[in-house]
C-alpha cells in the first residue's frame, strides 16, 4: 500500500501529515484578498533590506561562500550579484542579506522573522518550473502560515532564552513554502516538513556577545529549507511524525502536549506581521518609538534628562541581549539592547541605522547610566497580542514627561515602499530600480517568478 494510502487509513494522522494536507488544500480564492499586498509588502521589505546590507561584513562573507554554475539556466540568482549559483547557496545568501540590517518583517506570536527565510526559499526554487505571481503569493502565505502556527506551539519566553525562534521555525516555514511552490503531493510534502524539521538550529549565545551567528543561522534555515524540498521532491523518505512524534520536534523542547497545528484556522497568520521601523531587535521597537516620539516634545533637552525609566513586557526583558547596558563592542549588542535603542533615539530624534554609530559616545552612556529598565505586568498580561512600551523622563528641574504605547509601531507599506525604493535605486539605479518596483507591486499578474530574481540580479 502507498505512503499516502496508509497515512490517509490513521484516524489521527501525524501532524506533518495534517499540514500537509492543509497546505494543498488551500487556494488563494480561499483567503482575503488582503493576503495579496500584504505579501507584496513584505517582499518589498524584503528585497530593500537585501540590497541595502549588501556591503556588511556577513553578507559579503555568505555570498563568498556560494559558487556560481557554469550552466546558469540551471541557477538561482543572489540579490544585487551577477550570475547564478545553485537554489541552496542562493537561499543561503539572500536570507543572509535579508536579515542583514536586523530590520526584517516579525511575527511576534512565533518571536520569528519568517520572510527572511520563505522568501529567499520561493526566490531560489521558482526556476525549477514556470511559477505564477498567484502560485508564488499563495506559497508565502503558506510558508508565513506554517512557521507562525508553529511558532506559536513551541516558541515561548524561557524558550527563547536559549533557542533561536527563527532557527526553529523557518527551515518549517520554507520547506511549507516550497513544496506548495513546487506542487509536490501530500507524501512529498509530508517528508519535506518533516526533513526541515529535522534541521532546526540556532542558539541564542549571540545575543550576549554580538556574535554574527543571527545573520547566518537565518540563511542556514533557508538552505535547509530549499534541501528538504528538493529531497523531498527527489523521493526521499522522513519520519511523518517528525514533529509530534515520541522523538520529534515539540517533544525536544518538551511541548509534545501542545503538537495541535490547525493551519488557515482563523486569519491568516502573514496578516499579523509588522514591519519594522526601528533597524533593531523587535522588543526594543515600542520603546525607542515611545521615546522618539518624547525627544520631538518642546520644553526640554536631552541634557535636562536626570532620570530614564522603561517598562516592558517580561518578554523583552528576558530575551537575550535584550536587557544589556554596555559596554557594546558590537554593533549587534547595541541593535539588541532595549537600553542602548532608547537612548540613542533620545539623542537622534531618530530610529535609523546612523544610530548604531554611537557605540562610545559619552552622552549616550550617561543616558544608559540614568535608565532602568522594569517588567510591565500589564504588558506582560496582553502579550504577544500587543506588545507595549513605556518611557517615563524625569528632568533636572523637577518636571517629567511620560509616554506610553499600547503596541508595536508599524511601519506603513509607503515607509517601507519609500525605504525599499532609496536601497535599490542606490545599488542598480532608479530606472531599474522603477522596473523591480513595478514588478513586485503587479506580482500577481506574473506569469514567470523567475524574471523577478533576475532582474534582483547584476547590480555592479
Amino acid at each position: 500500500m502507498p505512503l499516502s494510502d496508509r497515512i490517509s487509513a490513521l484516524d489521527a494522522p501525524p501532524l506533518a501529515v495534517a499540514m500537509a494536507r492543509a497546505l494543498r488544500a488551500v487556494t488563494l480564492e480561499d483567503l482575503p484578498v488582503a493576503v495579496i499586498d500584504k505579501v507584496k509588502i513584505c517582499l518589498f521589505d524584503f528585497v530593500g533590506c537585501a540590497f541595502e546590507s549588501h556591503a556588511l561584513p556577513w553578507s559579503r562573507q555568505a555570498r563568498a561562500l556560494t559558487e556560481r554554475l557554469a550552466d546558469e539556466a540551471l541557477g538561482a540568482s543572489i540579490i544585487g550579484t551577477p550570475g547564478r549559483v545553485s537554489a541552496a547557496d542562493a537561499a543561503f545568501a539572500n536570507a543572509v542579506m535579508g536579515h542583514g540590517l536586523v530590520r526584517e518583517d516579525m511575527h511576534s506570536g512565533s518571536i520569528s522573522h519568517l520572510g527572511i527565510v520563505v522568501l529567499p526559499t520561493l526566490l531560489a526554487l521558482a526556476p525549477r518550473r514556470r511559477v505564477s505571481g498567484r502560485e508564488f503569493i499563495l506559497a508565502a502565505v503558506a510558508g508565513y502560515e506554517a512557521g507562525a502556527k508553529l511558532g506559536r506551539a513551541v516558541m515561548d519566553a524561557e524558550v527563547a532564552k536559549i533557542h533561536r525562534p527563527t532557527g526553529v521555525t523557518g527551515p518549517t516555514a520554507g520547506a511549507a513554502a516550497g513544496a506548495r511552490l513546487l506542487g509536490l503531493d501530500e507524501g512529498e510534502t509530508t517528508t519535506a516538513l518533516a526533513l526541515a524539521a529535522n534541521t532546526t538550529l540556532g542558539l541564542n549565545q549571540w545575543a550576549h556577545t554580538g556574535g554574527s551567528e543571527m545573520f547566518f543561522q537565518a540563511g542556514i534555515a533557508a538552505r535547509n529549507a530549499v534541501l528538504a524540498v528538493r529531497l523531498a521532491e527527489s523521493g526521499a523518505f522522513a519520519s511523518p511524525s517528525a514533529l509530534d512524534g515520541k522523538a520529534g520536534l515539540f517533544a525536544a523542547f518538551g511541548k509534545r502536549a501542545t503538537a495541535r497545528i490547525a493551519l488557515f484556522a482563523g486569519a491568516p497568520e502573514i496578516l499579523a506581521v509588522y514591519h519594522k521601523p526601528v533597524p533593531a531587535c523587535n522588543f526594543a521597537q515600542t520603546a525607542s518609538q515611545a521615546a522618539l516620539r518624547l525627544s520631538h516634545e518642546a520644553g526640554f533637552a536631552v541634557d535636562d534628562i536626570e532620570t530614564i525609566a522603561v517598562r516592558v513586557p517580561r518578554a523583552g526583558m528576558l530575551y537575550p541581549g535584550c536587557n544589556h547596558r554596555g559596554p557594546f563592542a558590537h554593533v549587534l549588542q547595541a541593535k539588541m539592547s532595549i537600553q542602548y535603542n532608547v537612548a540613542a533615539a533620545l539623542l537622534e530624534r531618530g530610529v535609523t541605522e546612523h544610530n548604531f554609530a554611537l557605540l562610545e559616545d559619552p552622552r549616550l552612556h550617561r543616558l544608559i547610566a540614568a535608565m532602568t529598565l522594569e517588567v510591565d505586568d500589564a504588558m506582560s498580561r496582553v502579550y504577544p497580542g500587543l506588545q507595549g512600551g513605556e518611557v517615563a523622563l524625569g528632568l533636572r528641574d523637577g518636571s517629567s514627561r511620560r509616554l506610553r504605547l499600547d503596541d508595536v509601531v508599524n511601519a506603513t507599506p509607503d515607509e517601507v515602499r519609500a525605504r525599499f525604493r532609496g536601497a535599490v535605486a542606490a545599488a542598480i539605479g532608479a530606472p531599474r530600480a522603477e522596473v523591480v518596483e513595478n514588478t513586485i507591486a503587479h506580482l500577481e499578474d506574473s506569469d514567470d517568478v523567475a524574471q523577478l530574481g533576475a532582474l534582483l540580479a547584476g547590480a555592479s
